[in-house]
């Protein structure tokens, strides 16, 4: 386990402690409150009760000393004199029950044990993406792929759109009129995976395509016809373009969104901080190839299958409002 991990490791298992711990501050003050209330009122029963019984005894005493009387005239006027007796309270009904914690009880451990199914969740996650990523592949862009307003650099790592287009030869492999590039990998087997900054973008298309996709004219992003993509759109659509579209929860919009593909499976999945969506079912027959709309490629180092393999984690952030066609880079690994 290397350094980060296990600092990871630490910090989880302290949330896990300071979390319980504060379950149990939380319900040792209850309890306290809960058993101070029953002691004030079991003491007010007790006075009341003590109350009841000084006055019968004085009453008693006062009856003893009239019975003694010789004076039976005497004992005839002062008894009739006597005040009546003092009204007492039925007791049997009263009882003083001590508190009952089950409620805290089981609410304190549903919150625990909602707060360790997150932290199972997020270890769940992290180890599958670990997995994912050891398939990590270095992706750069296919110029003769490249629509004509996408102005790439020199060392095909970056794209970003231009004012006018570009008089480039019209081959079949160029997308026209949509502003389309694909990686210059192609894949017919195995597994592979690549990251793509979408950050500050508030539409965009990513995913991975066909060799043998229509490149010209109106094109349909579905598996039917040969696209297999996620997008976005007005900077909090998301779908998954399934042929119908599947609408995507994402609650706030990511930064990276991790792509990973296994050909034999015939599966294709999105990630984030969680899985965001998978195709799955499919059977590859012709190559793949990465494709998006203008965004940047993020650093990954290609993989032998063992090991990390990525340079950051990927995490949420909000969008910012930004034009679609601002940039695609590739970066150097």
């Amino acid at each position: 386990m290397d350094v980060y991990s296990e600092y990871n490791t630490e910090k989880e298992k302290f949330i896990v402690c300071n979390t319980l711990n504060k379950y149990l501050i939380k319900k040792d003050k209850l309890n306290f409150y809960k058993q101070e209330t029953t002691e004030k009122h079991a003491e007010g029963l007790i006075k009341d009760l003590e109350q009841e019984i000084s006055e019968l005894k004085k009453r008693r005493s006062e009856v003893e000393q009239l019975s003694r009387s010789q004076d039976h005239l005497h004992l005839l006027q002062s008894f009739s004199s006597q005040k009546a007796a003092p009204p007492t309270k039925d007791w049997r009904g009263v009882s003083v029950r001590p508190p009952s914690y089950e409620g805290t009880v089981v609410r304190a451990v549903a919150q625990l044990e909602e707060t360790l199914r997150k932290l199972m969740k997020k270890k769940l996650f992290e180890a599958e993406l670990k997995r994912v990523q050891q398939y990590a592949v270095d992706v750069t862009l296919d110029p003769d792929t490249a629509n004509s307003k996408l102005i790439l650099s020199d060392d095909e790592k970056q794209v970003h759109c231009g004012d006018v287009r570009k008089k480039l030869p019209d081959n079949p492999e160029r997308f026209s009129p949509c502003p389309n590039v694909l990686g210059k990998q192609s894949f017919s087997s195995g597994r592979f995976y690549f990251e793509v900054q979408v950050k500050g973008k508030t539409d965009w298309d990513l995913g991975v395509a066909r060799e043998s996709i229509n490149r010209k004219g109106k094109i349909e992003l579905t598996p039917q016809d040969g696209f297999w993509t996620v997008w976005l759109r007005n900077g909090n659509e998301y779908k998954a373009l399934a042929g119908p579209p599947v609408p995507l929860c994402l609650q706030s919009g990511p930064e990276m969104v991790g792509v990973f593909v296994d050909y034999e499976e015939g599966l294709v999945s999105f990630y984030d901080v969680g899985l965001i969506h998978s195709f799955t079912g499919y059977s590859f027959i012709h190559k793949l190839h990465p494709f998006s709309a203008p965004l940047i490629i993020c650093p990954m180092v290609p993989s032998s299958g063992h090991g990390r393999v990525h340079r950051h984690k990927m995490r949420r952030l909000s969008f910012a409002q930004c034009s679609f066609l601002s940039g695609f880079e590739f970066l150097e690994t």
